[in-house]
């Protein structure tokens, strides 16, 4: 094939693998003529909203896969096309996806490697499709280490771990949306490749489908411990809050004899002991202050006291 931007390709013996990374109409319009592609391909290849699937044709076999590249942190869907033939397979996608730019420099640059890896096409594809899937467990295992690193702020008082809960909750229903088709797709490419390959791939395509199961039970126990967490950060929150308005009540509560006191006096009245009457002195000529203070000290102690005995100023 002729040199294209964006276009990479590589052969072994009558199989080529073609590569395009951020393509266009014009690109896809030629590959489609060289290799009698369907032109609604071609629209489903330049959409960002296709969701996987696998359409079979007389001579090609038509893929759409998602899988997670990370930007700022959370998993984004990019979409991978693929078109198999019998003597052919193009990969088609938006960015680079890491384990399928690895593979192709193998292909390129190890003999040994593209005689085993390209026998046929299907094996190329069940190489691409691993490859993507191990990587997708690599992931988890990255998510899972999240999640034990947030147990731990979950449990200090200090730290407010809702955000990092938040953001693990996130990259997991994203993970979600991207491994779940998956398991269907997988097992319809397990069926329809097959009359691409003179020799049974059933094996092999067992493997990745475990391989899928694994991650989505390992996607199911993370959702399930994170969501535990968030109960149990905010049974935790509640409990501190809790704990600080009791503890603001009991203070005011203690204040009312002093301000109530504090208001009998504060009126345009005459009380024993106020200015306008004649002045308590037998404790100086603070006596009215004194005893003010004694009263409102004697009530508060009283409260206290009620508030230990019924156990309200310490945990059970």
């Amino acid at each position: 094939m002729k040199a294209i931007e964006h276009v990479n390709s590589v052969n072994n013996d009558s199989l080529e693998w073609i590569d395009v990374n951020e393509p266009n109409r014009s690109i896809l319009n030629t590959l489609a003529e060289s290799y009698n592609l369907h032109h609604l391909h071609v629209e489903d290849c330049l959409s960002k909203i296709q969701l996987p699937k696998v359409e079979k044709y007389a001579d090609t076999l038509f893929v759409i896969l998602q899988f997670p590249v990370y930007n700022n942190g959370i998993p984004k869907g990019v979409q991978l096309s693929i078109f198999i033939g019998f003597n052919f397979l193009i990969t088609i996608h938006k960015g680079e996806i890491k384990p399928l730019a690895e593979l192709f420099n193998i292909c390129k640059s190890d003999d040994s490697q593209r005689v085993i890896i390209m026998s046929n096409p299907v094996v190329l594809l069940h190489k691409i499709i691993d490859m993507l899937v191990d990587e997708l467990l690599h992931v988890i295992i990255k998510v899972e280490g999240n999640i034990e690193d947030i147990e731990d702020l979950v449990f200090d008082e200090k730290i407010s771990a809702i955000r990092s809960i938040t953001y693990v909750r996130r990259e997991i229903l994203a993970l979600r949306r991207i491994i779940l088709p998956l398991r269907r797709v997988v097992a319809d490419i397990a069926r329809e490749s097959q009359r691409f390959s003179s020799s049974d791939m059933s094996p092999y395509w067992n493997d990745i489908k475990d391989h899928v199961e694994k991650a989505i039970d390992m996607l199911d126990v993370a959702n399930e411990t994170i969501n535990i967490y968030k109960d149990t950060d905010f049974i935790l929150s509640s409990e501190k809050t809790n704990k600080i308005l009791a503890v603001l009540t009991i203070i005011f509560t203690l204040s009312i004899p002093a301000t109530l006191i504090a208001t009998f006096y504060g009126m345009n009245v005459i009380l024993p002991g106020g200015v306008d009457d004649e002045p308590w002195m037998f404790f100086g000529k603070y006596t009215t202050l004194i005893v003010t203070v004694i009263l409102s000290a004697v009530s508060a102690l009283f409260m206290l006291y009620y508030f230990y005995r019924k156990g309200w100023l310490y945990e059970k």
